[in-house]
């Protein structure tokens, strides 16, 4: 949708490297080896992204235009969702790596290229 309380009109987010998520399930698994206790983490990196403000970045990043449309708005969407990693990196040490959109898109197209070669 276009219709959201923010600047572009679309939802914001929070995006995540998955190199990131990755790391925070290492670290809760080595955790869970040293004192097995249950932990719920929110997994973020307390920046908020819009949904066009990802589309610009990887038109950027990988110098082609993406092609998209406006859905209609789904039913109940927040506007806005943003996570924070305190308490992983409190109790697990994890700090996320990637934190600007752009970076995220790019290490991401490089794989997608470099596998692909």
């Amino acid at each position: 949708g276009n219709d959201y309380d923010t600047p572009d009109g679309t939802c914001v987010r929070d995006y995540i490297h998955v190199e990131d998520l990755a790391n925070a399930h290492v670290l809760a698994l080595k955790k869970m080896l040293e004192a097995p206790q249950s932990h719920t983490f929110n997994l973020g990196t307390g920046k908020g992204t819009s949904v066009l403000e990802v589309i610009k970045a990887c038109e950027k990043v990988s110098g082609k235009k993406v092609n998209f449309d406006y859905a209609p708005r789904r039913s109940g969407d927040p506007t806005t969702l943003v996570a924070t990693g305190e308490k992983a990196e409190k109790i697990l040490g994890w700090k996320p790596k990637y934190t600007n959109i752009e970076d995220i898109v790019r290490t991401t197209w490089n794989m997608e290229i470099k596998n692909n070669d």
